[in-house]
């Protein structure tokens, strides 16, 4: 009976073995990608369900996926938000490539990228605004960071007239009085250092903007706080384009012609030697015969070349890559500026052992070089206009300047007081800089064969940049330095190097339980920045000191972070974000070197359960946030150590006929630690009509505490009279509000608005001892900030004295309220008067399709700023018309006023003017020619302006200035008109 049963149990085990190649043979493994069939794009995030049954997966960042246990007939349905689902059979293929169509009036899905990961933005927690290749501004976008400005609520980019240079970039208006207030940058996974290199226009110029594929904005802290030790200011993370499999080549050029829009109001020649006689008569002899505007001649019209070769594929039909090479030459509207960049981007992606392991190689080189030019704005405003630019047989190279006459010896000395030719010193200074960087990542993602819900990743980044600078002015340049009014010239050069390691190493657990979804990550990051520099000194001075050549070494800097996070979601209704990084910074002696950074959030798609059936409400989410973020940013890396500095010329010591330097002893920062902050921020994410109308509402309260202040300490307690300390703390609160909406969507045309409007305040909550602190600019000379930092009271806000009028209305020089009722003008009557900050910024992008025709514009606005008019304050009075027999033109606003001394008016609350504007940056029209080789070949041509107009009241060049709001001459920024062309094949 046994061995009947044994044999039984043979017999079917032998049968179940026959079975099993029909079974394998039956379910098999599916992988392949799901791609936009408009763009041919990979659509990251895209559900495939295998109909009746529980197997599915989803597609990873570059779109692809891979799908066990699919049998011959089983229907596969494909899906994504904003897209038409689509059902594909099953019949055996090893490889499938799945086009989505997308539908009309679908919010498309998109996918955020945040630190250490990506969420979908659906299932985003925080204060998160991303913007894709189709949102970036158009026109001339030298620099990154232009193609945001104007497009996210919270974010204001103020960037100058100079071509390449660095903006002033502020989320949220910052979150530090003294430090930075810079937000970090992050590019593929490798946080930048906010420092430009000798030779280079911007720590940003290096990177080639036609590389970019993506730019999210992190605003509060639950986003940020990941980044811990650098995030106070928020985050913004760059991803870069990345390889395709199918092969595509993209060329872009534009052209584009410059000129200068506006020019400090000043008076005209004739206008000047009227004034002269009628308030200066017994100088009539000193005007000149020319007729000269001394602001048109230091500026030029200027031209733009600026072109990009994309190539996309797959390299040997296995690595997906793209390659993108740059040239931009651009002038600036200063006679002599310059600036050419060439680049070459690579970015490799592929994805091996059946999308198990994912590597990614990124790295982008510049060349970038520079012709720099001084800031001749100021001499140009105040340099006599009867006067010549140049003059046959002048001493200095043919131009005209104030000279003594001849001396004994032959030469023409200067005149010390004496402005020098602003023209000429802008052609007879060559002042030229290189810079090379290469820069990027290699990333390895590798998900665990035995444990697929767990990856390990890794990333190593790296940025190295080597720049030098040479600097020559010719001894026969009034401009040079010069000893007893003789110049003897300038030949200095100057190198320096930048390094910027990164090691970060993190896993990833992701996991569905039942009605939850899990994602913890967790990790430890290293970062290091090393940096040197060369200085010869000016070689041709005669009074050299002898420690030059000199070579720096700087301190090192290094960061360690330990970090994790937790993503939870229930029912795809009820998101929570958890996170936690500890950081070390050397910044920072021992016992106070670490800082502890958390942060939680909170989102309910109340859409799910109060409006699932509504036909209006098609998305609502409500968020909330708290977290804490650090700061670290000060100029001295290792200000807590006793060290010795060797001096330099003027710290020496002399033994007999021979000097030597000395050493002398730093100032040392103690007890220094983090600066916090702590923030709250609430929010609404909304779409209605089927999303035809999204947008989202935040509000946030942020406190910053135990500041980085470089503040005054008492003497003889250290080796400076002021030393970094934590001093204090300030607040912030605000309201953003974000609306994008299709208002008409046919078969032959769209149109697409986005509008943003952002309001906050900022106030001084605490400050050592409640003593004010005066900063900003000297208006005029030293000792005439108009500025200050006050308990209660935004920071830089005006401190001026109250101007009295007539009853006429007009200003009374000299003449101020006495406000502390002593009878005596002193600095107890000046008051707190506005401050830079506005009331509220606007900002609205149109874009509009009618067939093949495509129309764009930008506007911006800046309502309730107010500017600090120093140019006025400074100048605009009769007697600033002559110095030491030197004429000097004026600002016509004095012929209203008709002020006679400076120190009499210089701090009056006239000159805070109210400068508000509304401004259109950029204005497109362009063409597509459709199929002109072949299905998959297109020709757009466009042409464009930059900079259209600005409407403003303010009587300054511009209202959108830097500076804390204090106006002392600007590079003016330039109207471009533009022509491009956009080849695609």
């Amino acid at each position: 009976m046994k061995t009947k049963s044994l044999k039984t149990m043979h017999f079917r085990l032998f049968f179940l073995l026959l079975l099993v190649p029909f079974f394998v043979q039956a379910q098999n493994k599916l992988s392949g990608t799901v791609v936009d069939n408009t763009t041919k794009q990979p659509i990251p995030g895209a559900n495939l369900v295998v109909k009746g049954s529980k197997v599915s997966t989803s597609t990873d960042f570059s779109g692809a996926f891979q799908l066990s246990s699919v049998n011959k007939g089983d229907q596969i349905v494909v899906s994504f938000v904003g897209f038409k689902s689509q059902t594909v059979i099953y019949s055996g293929q090893s490889s499938l490539t799945v086009l989505l169509q997308e539908q009309d009036n679908e919010l498309k899905e998109v996918v955020v990228q945040v630190g250490y990961g990506s969420v979908k933005r659906k299932d985003a927690t925080g204060s998160v605004t991303t913007l894709a290749t189709k949102d970036f501004n158009k026109g001339v976008n030298v620099s990154t960071e232009n193609m945001l400005t104007g497009r996210v609520a919270g974010l204001s980019i103020n960037s100058s007239g100079a071509p390449g240079s660095l903006s002033e970039i502020r989320i949220r208006g910052g979150s530090s009085l003294f430090a930075s207030n810079d937000p970090l940058i992050v590019i593929d996974g490798l946080p930048l250092e906010n420092t430009t290199n000798t030779g280079s226009a911007s720590f940003l110029a290096s990177l080639n903007p036609s590389t970019v594929e993506s730019m999210t904005v992190l605003k509060d802290a639950s986003a940020t706080a990941i980044y811990g030790s650098r995030a106070s200011n928020g985050v913004i993370i760059i991803t870069t384009k990345k390889g395709s499999k199918t092969l595509s080549v993209d060329y872009n050029v534009q052209f584009g012609a410059g000129e200068l829009v506006n020019t400090v109001d000043v008076l005209s020649p004739t206008a000047f030697r009227n004034t002269i006689a009628q308030v200066r008569p017994q100088d009539l002899d000193k005007l000149g015969t020319a007729n000269t505007n001394w602001q048109e001649a230091i500026y030029r019209n200027t031209g733009l070349v600026d072109q990009n070769l994309a190539v996309r594929g797959s390299l040997f039909g296995v690595i997906p890559t793209s390659l993108t090479l740059g040239n931009t030459d651009q002038q600036g509207l200063r006679i002599t500026n310059e600036f050419k960049r060439n680049t070459v981007g690579l970015v490799m992606n592929p994805s091996f052992f059946e999308n198990h392991l994912k590597v990614k190689l990124s790295a982008n080189y510049a060349n970038e070089r520079n012709r720099f030019t001084d800031a001749v704005e100021g001499a140009a405003i105040g340099f006599d206009p009867t006067q010549p630019i140049r003059v046959d047989g002048a001493p200095y190279g043919g131009f005209f300047e104030y000279t003594s006459g001849v001396d004994a010896n032959g030469n023409y000395p200067l005149i010390a007081i004496a402005a020098r030719n602003p023209v000429a010193q802008l052609l007879q200074t060559n002042d030229r800089g290189k810079s090379n960087r290469l820069f990027g990542n290699f990333e390895i993602d590798y998900k665990f064969h035995f444990l697929p819900s767990l990856r390990a990743v890794v990333n190593l980044g790296f940025d190295e940049s080597n720049g030098e600078r040479r600097r020559l002015v010719g001894a026969n340049a009034g401009s040079a330095p010069s000893n007893n009014n003789i110049p003897f010239g300038t030949d200095e050069y100057s190198e320096s190097t930048r390094r910027n390691k990164l090691i970060d190493a993190y896993f990833v657990y992701n996991k569905s339980f039942n009605d939850f979804n899990v994602e913890l990550t967790g990790g430890h990051s290293y970062q290091k920045f090393e940096s040197n520099r060369f200085d010869t000194g000016n070689i041709l001075n005669p009074d050299l000191p002898s420690t030059f050549p000199e070579t720096t070494l700087n301190t090192d800097v290094v960061l360690l972070g330990f970090f994790g996070r937790s993503n939870i979601n229930f029912k795809n209704k009820y998101l929570l974000t958890l996170s936690y990084r500890r950081d070390g910074s050397s910044r920072f002696e021992k016992e106070s070197r670490w800082g502890n950074f958390p942060s939680a959030a909170f989102a309910w798609k109340v859409k799910e359960d109060l409006f699932k059936d509504s036909n209006v409400v098609s998305d609502l989410k409500l968020r909330l946030s708290y977290g804490i973020t650090g700061q670290q940013d000060i100029p001295d890396p290792n200000g807590y150590l006793e060290k010795y500095d060797l001096g330099g010329g003027n710290s020496q010591y002399q033994f007999g006929n021979a000097y030597f330097p000395i050493a002398l002893p730093s100032k040392r920062t103690k007890n220094l630690k983090w600066e916090e902050t702590v923030s709250y921020n609430a929010g609404l994410d909304f779409g209605v009509f089927n999303n035809v109308i999204t947008g989202a509402v935040d509000v946030f309260y942020k406190e910053a505490k135990d500041l980085l202040v470089n503040a005054a300490i008492s003497d003889g307690s250290n080796f400076s009279n002021r030393v970094y300390q934590n001093v204090g703390s300030f607040t912030t609160k605000g309201i953003e509000f974000t609306l994008n909406a299709t208002p008409i969507k046919t078969e032959n045309f769209n149109w697409n608005v986005n509008f943003n409007a952002a309001k906050f305040e900022r106030r001084i909550k605490d400050l050592v001892y409640g003593t004010d602190i005066y900063v900003g600019d000297n208006i005029a000379g030293t000792g005439t900030p108009g500025q200050l930092f006050r308990e209660g009271y935004t920071p830089y806000s005006f401190y001026v004295y109250k101007q009295l009028y007539d009853t006429n209305g007009k200003a009374i020089e000299g003449a101020f309220a006495d406000l502390n009722g002593d009878n005596i003008k002193n600095d107890s009557d000046r008051y707190i008067y506005n401050n830079p900050d506005p009331d509220v910024t606007l900002g609205f992008a149109s874009t509009m399709n009618y067939k093949d025709i495509d129309f764009s514009f930008n506007l911006r606005a800046s309502i309730g700023n107010r500017i600090f008019n120093a140019v006025d304050a400074s100048r605009a009075q009769y007697e600033a018309m002559e110095n030491g027999g030197i004429l000097s033109n004026v600002p016509s606003s004095i012929l209203d006023t008709n002020f006679q001394t400076t120190s009499n008016v210089l701090l009056s609350d006239i000159y805070i003017e109210d400068a508000s504007y509304l401004k259109m940056d950029n204005v497109t029209l362009g063409y597509t020619f459709r199929k002109i080789m072949n299905e998959n070949t297109s020709l757009r041509m466009f042409t464009g302006v930059q900079n259209v107009f600005v409407l403003t009241k303010y009587s300054g060049l511009d209202p959108e200035i830097t500076n804390n709001g204090v106006d002392k001459t600007i590079y003016p920024r330039q109207r471009t008109i533009l022509f491009g062309l956009n080849l695609k094949f």
